[in-house]
């Protein structure tokens, strides 16, 4: 809670009430944009270490998308990394490996609403990695 005072009232507010989710189209955002895996690994829950599924780091290696950007400058996504945790699957996806998310949703957090959540029902393989 926070604690606002003036010289004329006392006013508490309850950040937790005010606090409203920020929407993130995934769906939208990752149009047009060809996600590469870097990495694998199991996701343990951060309190009770049980594993609870799989979260894969992904860097975008193509992004096709249109962007709004100033005269003269170029804007993209390009090899920005990316964390995606699949909930209730045990995966093995290979460094290279192309995929495309599945059911991809978004949420949005932080002090400053600059970090970024992403679950994912599962992932598909665009293109195995190469040997």
């Amino acid at each position: 809670m926070a604690l606002m005072r003036s010289a004329t009232c006392t006013i508490i507010l309850n950040c937790e009430v005010i606090y409203h989710e920020i929407h993130f189209d995934c769906p939208a955002f990752f149009s047009g944009k060809t996600l590469q895996v870097v990495g694998c690994k199991q996701w343990a829950d951060y309190n009770s270490k049980e594993i609870v599924g799989t979260k894969l780091t992904a860097v975008i290696v193509e992004d096709k998308t249109c962007y709004r950007a100033k005269d003269g400058e170029q804007a993209n996504n390009i090899y920005e990394k990316i964390s995606i945790k699949i909930p209730d699957k045990t995966l093995t996806v290979a460094p290279g490996t192309v995929v495309e998310l599945v059911s991809p949703v978004g949420t949005v957090y932080g002090d400053y609403h600059n970090q970024l959540s992403i679950r994912a029902e599962d992932v598909k393989v665009i293109q195995p990695a190469k040997a």
